[in-house]
């Protein structure tokens, strides 16, 4: 097995949930150690633990606790991040720099700082202070607009954390890594401001563009990838489950009518908005009456580029996932062997050990201490006075 890309940078995540820990996450698979910096439980108040499946479980990482409000706290975490390569959090702006603890504390430390602040709408402008989740974002980005009603004609609900997920941990995963390539050259560190609103526009580039350069609204069945055209879109099968049809090439377009029949669609009518409703009626007509799996039989081989809908239990048991290992098992001495989402993206080992994911109480506080350090004594008193557990 190959050295793992990231191998020898250290993370220092503040986070928890969100863009955050999913950048830590994607980072962590990447091969880089990561350390989750999480509170000390005081006066009695539970300490929230993470869920043994969400994020993959926090696989491969380690984990301090330490009070940041306390000043050995935050004199603790400089210790730490004093060697470190790249720090991530998510607190509101402004709250790191308060603690002592924000970049330019670190930077005055660490000259070659990464230092990833991830937050919904930026450090600054007019929304800065403002709380937010990933439906939020991809409403005011202009995603939920463009996409499918729901049965009472409101924007659907995606099924998938876009905003948090590829808008936020993808954006700032990237933006890491770009700092790293240029710290390589220059030796100095830089401070990223992550917004999750930004990103979702970025991801609504081509509708945003499209309506910059021509003035048309997008919408739900306004272009091709919005469902304007019968041959993008999903149809119901004999099943009670989903097809997903999307021909946008015109040979592949031509494939598909060919399987189905409907030679009177070609070559000239893919893009005819008037017989689009009639060509949907036709597709529906055509899909109703067989099994979903069958129809994929007959025309995924066919070029017609159709996939199922599947559902998540489906998915998980796919041939070709479970072939490429995106589906991977887990142990944990807590909830014995289960099943999580792999090591998924390029450029990583797809066949590796079964991961290990440890009980949320475990913590390498101690160990991690006298690597920046920390006598056992010093380590002793600041357990005593609740700074570190």
């Amino acid at each position: 097995m190959s050295d793992p890309l990231l191998a020898g940078y250290t993370v220092l995540d503040l986070a928890s949930v969100g863009p955050a820990a999913r950048t830590s996450r994607w980072l962590a698979d990447y091969g880089a150690t990561v350390v989750k910096i999480g509170p000390t439980p005081k006066h009695g108040a539970a300490q929230i633990k993470p869920w043994f499946h969400a994020y993959s479980g926090h696989r491969g990482m380690q984990r301090v606790l330490v009070d940041l409000k306390e000043p050995a706290g935050r004199d603790a975490f400089l210790r730490l991040a004093a060697t470190a390569d790249v720090v991530i959090e998510s607190f509101r702006p402004g709250v790191v720099s308060r603690l002592g603890i924000g970049y330019e504390d670190v930077r005055a430390v660490n000259r070659g700082i990464v230092y990833c602040s991830t937050t919904g709408f930026g450090q600054d402008g007019p929304y800065a202070e403002r709380a937010g989740h990933d439906l939020g974002y991809l409403a005011m980005g202009g995603f939920l607009d463009c996409t499918g009603r729901d049965a009472d004609g409101g924007p659907a609900i995606p099924g998938a954390t876009v905003a948090d997920s590829a808008a936020g941990g993808m954006h700032a995963v990237m933006s890491i890594l770009a700092a790293l390539l240029r710290r390589s050259a220059t030796g100095d560190g830089v401070y990223l401001d992550v917004a999750v609103a930004d990103g979702v526009v970025a991801l609504m580039s081509l509708a945003v563009d499209e309506y910059l350069a021509t003035g048309e609204v997008p919408g739900p069945r306004h272009g091709v990838l919005t469902g304007r055209y019968a041959w993008y879109d999903v149809y119901a099968c004999a099943d009670g489950k989903w097809l997903a049809v999307a021909v946008i090439e015109p040979h592949f377009f031509v494939n598909l009518c060919r399987e189905l029949g409907f030679e009177q669609w070609l070559p000239e009518h893919q893009y005819d908005d008037a017989v689009q409703e009639a060509m949907r009626a036709d597709f529906r007509a055509a899909f109703a009456p067989r099994d979903r799996d069958a129809w994929v039989a007959q025309l995924a081989p066919a070029d017609t580029c159709v996939a199922p809908v599947y559902s998540v239990p489906e998915l998980i048991d796919d041939p070709h996932y479970r072939a490429r290992n995106v589906i991977v098992d887990a142990t944990s001495d807590e909830h014995g062997t289960f099943r999580q989402v792999g090591w998924v993206f390029a450029g990583q080992e797809r066949e590796q050990p079964p991961p290990e994911v440890r009980d949320a109480a475990i913590t390498d506080t101690s160990e991690l201490l006298a690597a920046a350090g920390y006598s056992a004594d010093e380590i002793d008193t600041l357990r005593e006075k609740g700074i570190v557990a």
